[in-house]
């Protein structure tokens, strides 16, 4: 029997308006500002009849130049991923030193997935923003012998650390020869002292929690009930689908700006009194909060997601169900840990279902390239007799990491700007990192010579597939493809 949400019918009118799309004015005043706010003179957002919003150039661009680099609305990163990389909550730099990423992973990996919880925070808090001294830049020479024991091998199969090594590394007790080349930001402490999330800075600290974090933390200064309640929610999100994760920091940063909005509007009437103020949703401001979200295109999850190669289409009704029942026990979760009765529609379903189908047809990976490997090529493109002294000390540590030694930050996240960006399979960017591209931000790169007024596309898939591969790929976003390329190819 499919779960009934008692919200969509209690709200129905709330959610409509919701759901209703901006107006023409609203989105142009929207793009306006948040252009102007990231300085991004070079492009515009339009609007088209025929595909909705698109950006296009208000400027020539070179072929490879920068188009646009866009800080997420909100992102998450896979949680499979956090024991490979230690990276801030918000902007997703790596944080910490070379000596802690590497020490981190391979410690984590040594006591298996029971004890990572618990163990992480506790080693990291006291000991890894220890600057380097003279002391410190010994140790490796006393650890020298103990790492030379383990040097045969190649770095294709994983060969053990002697003990202690790599907790050593983590803790900065072990310095890697010309590891101050690759300075990594020290994680900053953390608002609520939650195990969860780490920093690289006081100003992305302060403002994820002001984002979404206060409502979303875990830390030990947190009601016991909302931090179980929240435990559960995240628990259920990384065993099946963590963009249910990115949907709850939608909802949080809708709730936070609301009463945001609200405190300064109360404030502006000269009203400071609010503990005697009636609870009750004022829709106008709520519509506002919730502008942010309301750009993206959206369906109901359930409706939009692809269906799976090994799903029949006989089936198809109950797999999109069964979608279905797993949003709605998500949202369950989620609404015991930060339910807001004020704000009662954004726990309903038809809004948790479109929020995370926004995520589904817009989203982009959130990909930030590993310090680690940098520094293992610089230790590889050293002069003999340096490269044979420092391998000594990494080559070990190469071979106990193996040959994915250097795993990217991975996870999603939905850009503003990015997911205005239409579809070509010619098209003339794309999303490519550039060397000194080292946060979480959507870099977009001109494929070839763009000119003033053109629009700017980029590839939703592999724009290499064949002609009906790719219009089948696609369909799962809803339109078949006529740029220039398809409509040369259609049969």
């Amino acid at each position: 029997m499919e779960a009934i949400c008692p919200i969509d019918s209690r709200c129905a009118d709330e959610i409509s308006a919701l759901l209703s799309p901006p107006s023409h004015l609203q989105i142009q005043e929207y793009y306006d500002k948040l252009l102007s706010k990231r300085q991004c003179s070079g492009i515009t957002v339009k609007q088209d009849g025929k595909f909705g919003k698109g950006v296009y150039a208000v400027k020539d661009f070179k072929e490879e130049e920068l188009v646009l680099k866009d800080p997420m609305l909100v992102g998450v990163q896979h949680s499979s991923n956090k024991i490979d990389c230690f990276v801030c909550s918000f902007c997703f730099r790596f944080i910490g030193s070379i000596e802690h990423q590497i020490g981190r992973r391979l410690y984590l990996q040594e006591i298996g997935p029971s004890d990572r919880h618990d163990c992480d925070m506790e080693i990291y808090s006291d000991k890894s923003g220890i600057d380097s001294s003279d002391g410190e830049d010994n140790s490796h020479m006393k650890n020298e012998e103990t790492l030379e024991e383990c040097t045969s091998g190649s770095s294709t199969a994983k060969i053990p650390l002697p003990e202690g090594v790599a907790e050593s590394l983590m803790n900065g007790r072990l310095t890697l020869p010309y590891s101050k080349d690759f300075s990594l930001p020290p994680a900053v402490p953390r608002p609520g002292g939650c195990e969860e999330a780490h920093y690289c800075s006081t100003s992305c600290a302060e403002a994820d929690w002001e984002s979404s974090h206060s409502l979303l933390c875990t830390g030990e200064r947190s009601d016991p009930g909302h931090k179980e309640a929240l435990l559960k929610f995240i628990k259920h999100a990384n065993e099946t689908n963590d963009i249910f994760l990115l949907a709850a920091k939608a909802i949080s940063s809708t709730i936070l700006r609301y009463h945001k909005l609200k405190a300064n509007h109360l404030e502006k009437q000269l009203k400071y009194d609010t503990a005697s103020l009636p609870h009750h949703c004022d829709l106008s401001l709520l519509m506002e909060a919730w502008r942010p979200i309301s750009m993206g295109h959206k369906r109901r999850w359930w409706d939009c997601i692809a269906l799976p190669d090994d799903i029949d289409s006989s089936d198809e009704a109950a797999f999109r169900s069964q979608i279905r029942d797993l949003a709605f026990k998500s949202l369950q979760l989620l609404k015991t840990a930060i339910f807001d009765k004020e704000l009662e529609p954004l726990f309903s379903l038809e809004i948790y279902g479109n929020i995370i189908g926004m995520f589904e047809l817009n989203n982009l990976d959130l990909v930030v390239a590993s310090p680690v490997e940098d520094y293992f090529l610089f230790i590889d493109d050293l002069a003999h007799p340096e490269k044979e002294e420092a391998e000594k000390i990494t080559k070990p540590i190469l071979d106990a990491l193996g040959e994915d030694y250097s795993v990217c930050c991975q996870g999603t996240a939905f850009f503003p700007l990015q997911s205005c960006m239409n579809h070509s399979c010619s098209p003339n960017a794309k999303a490519f990192k550039r060397d000194e591209d080292r946060d979480g931000q959507a870099t977009i790169i001109a494929l070839r010579s763009i000119c003033k007024g053109e629009e700017i596309t980029i590839s939703y898939i592999d724009e290499e597939l064949p002609y009906e591969e790719r219009q089948a790929s696609l369909a799962d976003y809803g339109f078949r493809c006529r740029c220039p390329k398809c409509i040369e190819e259609e049969p």
